[in-house]
């Protein structure tokens, strides 16, 4: 998965979870079987095993995949002589659309940050960052100083599949990020091996992608947000936003590190008054 698919680490352990689930469900069964005398069956009381636990339609099709890739690993490998997961049906599941933030929702979540500490301004650094540039939560943990490009208005960015990308950053996150370099970061003891790392917590080491999701959640109940909110909702809103404000479908494709275009497509969701707003704005019958 890493040398020949390359695979990013967390879609390496998110396999290996899928792994491991079959493998305790194996332990409950008291199944003492090697992989070659796994069957579809087996892999079919798995299944129903997970559903009756309350696992997601989509959690489930997530775990299908990750033992069709395995199975068929160990076919390619000769482990085993057939492929017990090959028939194995995935659940139906619709497009989910994913929860985003109003622009005021946004400016009040950054209003909650108490600029009064140090950690406040690394906190509204990352927001700036991870809604103006619509990161995913990895990629902001491992920017670099590196990465930054002040003169071309650009970062660079590492995303899935150690993929590299350009990806536009405007003035008011630059500027933050300067306040945040010379104000806080200057005055940290960093760690060995993290000086280049722009986000660092208090004891000078790399933020982690808990922490970043324990600070947005935060401030979203302070700003009074009931919203489920994670570091994902930024990038979900940074999408619509855009898609919203007119931006081409594959531009916002190319900044997002997106492969396909129908996983961009997702964001072309548009709330009813703003679709009926434009429908009878520029149609000539409106």
């Amino acid at each position: 998965m890493k040398l020949e698919k390359s695979l990013s680490e967390n879609s390496i352990e998110a396999y290996e979870r899928d792994v491991e689930k079959l493998v305790q469900f194996l332990e409950l069964r008291q199944l003492e079987i090697q992989p070659k005398d796994v069957t579809l069956k087996v892999l079919q009381d798995f299944i129903k095993c997970i559903n009756q636990m309350g696992m997601s339609a989509r959690t489930q099709s997530r775990v299908i995949s990750g033992l069709r890739t395995f199975f068929k690993y160990l076919l390619l490998e000769n482990v085993i002589s057939n492929n017990p997961a090959e028939l194995l049906e995935s659940p139906r599941i619709g497009r989910e659309l994913p929860d985003t933030l109003r622009v005021d929702e946004i400016d009040r979540i950054f209003e909650a940050i108490d600029l009064s500490t140090p950690e406040g301004e690394r906190n509204k650094t990352m927001l700036e960052v991870l809604y103006g540039c619509g990161l995913r939560v990895s990629e902001l943990i491992h920017l670099k100083i590196s990465d930054l490009h002040y003169s071309d208005g650009f970062i660079s960015v590492i995303g899935k599949g150690d993929k590299q990308r350009l990806v536009p950053i405007g003035e008011r996150a630059l500027k933050q990020i300067d306040v945040y370099r010379h104000q806080v970061r200057s005055h940290i003891e960093i760690r060995k091996g993290q000086e280049d790392y722009i986000f660092l917590s208090k004891r000078g080491g790399k933020i982690t992608r808990v922490m970043v999701f324990y600070i947005i959640k935060d401030l979203a109940a302070k700003a009074g947000i009931q919203k489920t909110i994670s570091p994902h909702t930024f990038r979900h809103s940074f999408a619509t936003h855009l898609i919203e404000g007119g931006a081409d479908l594959r531009a916002v494709q190319e900044m997002l590190g997106h492969a396909s275009i129908t996983t961009t497509e997702i964001y072309t969701h548009l709330d009813r008054d703003f679709l009926r707003s434009n429908i009878l704005q520029y149609h000539p019958r409106g």
